[in-house]
């Protein structure tokens, strides 16, 4: 499910609706600022969890909105039995874990820029972990960083 825009309208402007222009053309389309993206979710990921019961919910759910809060061209879906997050190529998924949160970037040595809380040593994946909710929280920006460069060396502009 992807957000198919706001038709602009007389007195729009980016502080009251969210058109991109200070002076909107009535009846343009813009595209989704990042708070209207905020209440997209794909039913198949609440589906997942809704079923998982998983004991670090409360901490996945907030990767999961950080994550879909930090760009709005992030989508979402089921993949490999669990939540993967996409943008021209899978970004990342779940890799659910009891006592953590652990993050798996499929081509996460391919990410521009330094990012320390990316793990790993071999030639493609990396991880990032989470303890809990407040570590969650407490990192965020981290992970956001992480998903800005994953966008822009997909779209071709540097980090």
């Amino acid at each position: 499910m992807r957000w198919s825009g706001h038709l602009c309208g007389p007195g729009d402007s980016l502080q009251n609706s969210g058109c991109w222009s200070s002076n909107p053309t009535p009846g343009t389309r813009h595209s989704p600022t990042t708070e209207e993206m905020r209440a997209v979710h794909n039913p198949d990921v609440d589906a997942w969890f809704e079923v998982k019961q998983h004991p670090m919910e409360e901490a996945m759910q907030i990767v999961r909105r950080v994550t879909l809060e930090a760009d709005p061209r992030i989508t979402e879906s089921v993949k490999w039995s669990t939540p993967t997050y996409s943008y021209q190529g899978n970004i990342f998924s779940f890799n659910p874990a009891k006592k953590f949160v652990s993050l798996l970037f499929h081509t996460g040595a391919q990410i521009p820029g330094d990012h320390p809380a990316l793990e790993g040593d071999t030639e493609t994946a990396r991880v990032m972990r989470f303890s809990d909710a407040a570590d969650v929280e407490r990192r965020a920006g981290e992970l956001v960083e992480v998903l800005r460069s994953w966008c822009e060396r997909k779209d071709g502009t540097p980090s």
